[in-house]
């Protein structure tokens, strides 16, 4: 198996248990504060992930440009409005639907590194790419009421229209993270994913972490009490959200976002897993098929 498979499923298994941890967050501080945290107590784990492999492992680091900066300023800050778009989602009645359609990203990623890149899926990616966004859509609305014609009439609905924008922004920024990354490789002495990753992250990072804490001291400065107040388990997700980042920096660094995505949608079937085995709740026929669908288009997109 190559090694940006077995990345892809440790960070989806990492950002699955990032997101649990955020929940519980989300019952002591608003949507603002878990959203920072992530970023905010990330940082101190993805800036010591680059001092890591700088002083102790010996990786050069490389010498960032222009170009590195416009593709990692547009990649953080759209990523920061796809969060927003799909946080914003749980404020209408059926969400489920805009959801859906937000995990649409992985396809939207291919188009965005056929204009930026030149990069080409092939029929095969294409063909698992769909099976797997028609999974995880699958799943998104298998615990709603909508009837076959309520649905084709919510595709035009405004949930379906910021979900749709909400998976533009992440598609972008996958591939914007993919293309600052790649960037970095002249300027060092041989390619080294894991420093193109580190070194991309970090920039990220700090940059988000920036942004958002500017908005919260601006717009919600009560936050900054209720973040402090819960510093030790938002400590661990900062851990857990920056190992997880690492992950995906470094598998899209060495294959295409669009593939990468496709992959890391067997965070569903943790997810799944956690719900069944731990907390003990069913899964229902619609939320099966999702889960198949998704490993189908995983296996297919490996073998191929």
């Amino acid at each position: 198996m190559e090694t940006w498979v077995i990345i892809t499923v440790a960070a989806a298994f990492l950002q699955n248990v990032r997101s649990a941890m955020q929940k519980h967050l989300k019952g002591v501080m608003g949507t603002t504060g878990a959203t920072f945290v992530r970023f905010g107590f990330g940082l101190p784990f993805a800036l010591l992930y680059l001092i890591v492999l700088w002083r102790v492992a010996g990786h050069p680091l490389p010498v960032p440009n222009g170009t590195f900066f416009l593709w990692a300023v547009i990649g953080g800050l759209a990523q920061i409005a796809a969060t927003f778009l799909l946080v914003h989602l749980f404020s209408f009645r059926n969400f489920a639907v805009g959801t859906a359609y937000s995990r649409t990203e992985p396809a939207q990623a291919a188009l965005f590194g056929l204009i930026f890149l030149g990069e080409r899926a092939s029929e095969g990616t294409l063909v698992a790419i769909a099976i797997s966004v028609v999974g995880v859509m699958l799943i998104s609305v298998a615990r709603t009421t909508l009837s076959p014609r309520s649905l084709v009439t919510s595709v035009f609905s405004r949930t379906a229209g910021i979900g749709l924008l909400s998976g533009t922004f992440f598609g972008l920024s996958a591939v914007a993270y993919r293309s600052a990354s790649l960037v970095l490789a002249p300027s060092l002495p041989a390619p080294d994913y894991m420093m193109q990753a580190s070194f991309t992250l970090g920039f990220v990072i700090l940059l988000q972490t920036v942004v958002m804490l500017i908005w919260i001291v601006l717009r919600e400065p009560a936050e900054l009490k209720r973040i402090a107040a819960a510093w030790k388990p938002a400590f661990v997700v900062g851990f857990v959200g920056a190992s997880a980042s690492f992950g995906w920096f470094m598998a899209m660094t060495l294959q295409q976002a669009a593939i990468v995505k496709v992959v890391a949608q067997v965070e569903m079937l943790f997810t799944f897993a956690s719900s069944f085995f731990i907390f003990r709740e069913w899964i229902n026929r619609l939320e099966l098929l999702g889960c198949l669908l998704i490993v189908l288009g995983v296996v297919t997109l490996v073998l191929i």
